[in-house]
C-alpha cells in the first residue's frame, strides 16, 4: 500500500511537466458530422498563459498522430525545435472520402471539397479560438493525405507554411502544380518530401520525378529537403522521415552548436548581428518571442572577445541586461567592454554592481570581485 501511494504521489507531482493530450470532437457543418481530434499541448502549457505556439496538423491522425507527437515532445524537450501544438485528425473510416478529387481536372470534388473547407474554415478557426496559436502551421500526411494537403499550397495565402509529405500518392498534374507553385511563392515556405528504396513503385517513381523538378527551383523563399531512405518500405519510411523533417524544418531554432560557432560565427565579421538576426528570424517565421538563450549569449561573447570587438560586446551586454535583468550576464559584458575600451573606473563600478545579482554559468561573484579588485590594484582606486 505504501509503495502504491508513493507511485501515485510521484505521478501527481510530475504529471504537469508532461505533454497533455486532449481528445475532442468538433461538430462540422461542412462534413455534416462530428470529427474526432487528438490534441497534444506542450509541456507546462497551462503554466505559461502568455505564450502562444505554432500548430502541426496531422492528417491520418488515427495512426500518424503518435509518431509525430512523440518526436515533437522529444525534440522540443531538448530545444531542437520549439514547443508546438500537435493536432491529429481521425480519418480511419473517411480518408478516401476526405481526399476525393475528380478525374478530369484533378481538384477536390464532393466530399473532398467538404473536407478541404472543413480544415480551413472550421478546424483552424476552432483551434485559434480555443488554444493559444501563432500563424505558423505545418501539415503532415501519408500517401493519399500527403497528396491532398498540396491543394492548400495552391491557395493564396497558403494555409500551411510547412509541408511534411510522406510518400505521397500524387494525383494527375500534381507534380506540375507543386513545381509551378513553389517556383513563384513569395512567403517563406518549408517543404519536405520522402520516399524509400522499397516504397510502392507506382508511388515512388512520380516522387523521384517530383524531387528532380523541385531541386531545379531557384527561390529563396523555399526551403526544400528530400530523403530517399535505403531499405525503407512505404510504412517504415514514416518513422525515419518524421524526425528528419522536424530537424530540417526547425533548424534555425536550435541553440548555437559547436559547428555553428566554428564554421559560421568565428568566420563572421559581425557575430552580434548573427545572434540578433537568428532570433528575429525565429520571431518572424514561427511567431515566437523568446529571450535569447544564455548559452547563445556565451557563444557570441566568446567570439567577440576573440575578435576583440568590444563595442559589439557592450551592445550584447545591454541586450542581455534587458532580457536577464536579475543576472550578472549583461553587467559583466558591459564591464568587460568598458575595461578593454580604456574606461577602468566605469568598468570597476559595473563589476561591483553585478556583484549583487544572480550568478549565471561561469560568471560568478568571485569573478566579479576578482575583476574589480584587479582594477583597484592596477589603477590605485
Amino acid at each position: 500500500m505504501k509503495n502504491y501511494l508513493l507511485i501515485l504521489a510521484f505521478i501527481c507531482t510530475y504529471y504537469p511537466t508532461l505533454s497533455q493530450i486532449d481528445y475532442k470532437e468538433i461538430q462540422s457543418e461542412k462534413l455534416g458530422s462530428t470529427r474526432q481530434l487528438k490534441i497534444q499541448l506542450p509541456r507546462n502549457y497551462d503554466e505559461n498563459p502568455e505564450k502562444s505556439y505554432p500548430i502541426i496538423i496531422v492528417f491520418d491522425g488515427d495512426y500518424l498522430f503518435e509518431p509525430v507527437a512523440g518526436n515533437v515532445d522529444y525534440y522540443s524537450y531538448w530545444e531542437e525545435m520549439p514547443q508546438v501544438i500537435v493536432v491529429g485528425i481521425n480519418q480511419d473510416r473517411s480518408r478516401e472520402d476526405d481526399t476525393y478529387y475528380e478525374d478530369v481536372n484533378f481538384f477536390p470534388a464532393d466530399t473532398g471539397v467538404d473536407f478541404f473547407e472543413f480544415i480551413g474554415m472550421e478546424l483552424m478557426p476552432y483551434l485559434d479560438k480555443n488554444y493559444r496559436t501563432t500563424n505558423f502551421r505545418v501539415a503532415v500526411g501519408h500517401d493519399l493525405t500527403a497528396n491532398f494537403m498540396n491543394f492548400y499550397l495552391m491557395k493564396d495565402p497558403v494555409l500551411f507554411q510547412g509541408y511534411i509529405s510522406l510518400s505521397p500518392d500524387l494525383s494527375g498534374k500534381m507534380e506540375e502544380r507543386i513545381t509551378s507553385r513553389l517556383s513563384v511563392i513569395e512567403q517563406k515556405l518549408f517543404y519536405y518530401l520522402a520516399t524509400g528504396t522499397d516504397d510502392i513503385s507506382v508511388l515512388r517513381d512520380p516522387i523521384l520525378e517530383l524531387n528532380s523538378k523541385i531541386k531545379q527551383i531557384d527561390n529563396e523563399s523555399l526551403q526544400y529537403n528530400f530523403d530517399n531512405f535505403q531499405g525503407a518500405t512505404h510504412y517504415s519510411l514514416v518513422g525515419r522521415a518524421i524526425p528528419k523533417a522536424l530537424e530540417k524544418m526547425f533548424s534555425i531554432y536550435r541553440p548555437i552548436s559547436k559547428k555553428d560557432y566554428n564554421d559560421v560565427i568565428l568566420k563572421s565579421d559581425a557575430p552580434y548581428d548573427y545572434l540578433v538576426d537568428k532570433y528575429d528570424t525565429i520571431e518572424t517565421l514561427f511567431g515566437l518571442i523568446d529571450p535569447i538563450r544564455v548559452n547563445d549569449y556565451i557563444a557570441i561573447s566568446t567570439a567577440l572577445e576573440k575578435k576583440e570587438d568590444w563595442e559589439a560586446l557592450e551592445e550584447l551586454g545591454k541586450l542581455a541586461r534587458k532580457q536577464y535583468p536579475d543576472t550578472m550576464l549583461g553587467n559583466y559584458y558591459i564591464a568587460l567592454s568598458l575595461e578593454m575600451l580604456g574606461e577602468p573606473k566605469k568598468a570597476m563600478r559595473a563589476y561591483q554592481n553585478a556583484f549583487l545579482l544572480e550568478e549565471v554559468s561561469y560568471i560568478t561573484k568571485d569573478l566579479m570581485l576578482e575583476k574589480s579588485d584587479k582594477i583597484k590594484e592596477d589603477f590605485g582606486y
